[in-house]
């Protein structure tokens, strides 16, 4: 039983294809189409010189082209702020009097204790306010 070269070609595809589901390296995929042209090289007539270069040129072509297109997507996607990273930068409005001690506030529609950046300063009920960080369970406001 002789197998043709592009079944053999096919079949390091799947073996390529494989552990790329398993593992999300893309460049696996791109070494796996770089064997179907490989395999189709081979259906072609094409001697194994011709079929390794063609797998060789498309496989490094791929790599080289989609990676910094793939890394300049992935870097370029904006960054959303969850939890406390979130709350800083937004208002705030003073339910209980806030000074360097502590205070309430209502954030993100939640009650909050706070204290004042600035120890000297004093906020009235009422008065809005901006977040600039989060101290465990405190806002820090100015």
């Amino acid at each position: 039983m002789d197998i043709d070269a592009w079944v053999w070609w096919l079949i390091g595809a799947v073996g390529l294809g494989i552990p790329l589901v398993l593992t999300a390296m893309p460049e696996l995929g791109m070494l796996s189409v770089g064997a179907v042209a490989g395999a189709v090289t081979a259906a072609l007539g094409f001697g194994v010189v011709a079929q390794v270069v063609v797998f060789a040129a498309v496989s490094v072509a791929l790599i080289a082209v989609v990676r910094p297109i793939a890394a300049r997507h992935r870097d370029g996607r904006p960054q959303h702020a969850t939890n406390i990273d979130a709350l800083r930068g937004r208002q705030a409005v003073v339910l209980e009097r806030v000074d360097g001690g502590g205070g309430r506030i209502k954030l993100a529609g939640e009650v909050w204790s706070a204290r004042a950046l600035d120890t000297d300063q004093v906020f009235e009920p009422g008065r809005q306010v901006d977040v600039v960080e989060i101290d465990g369970a405190t806002a820090v406001v100015m």
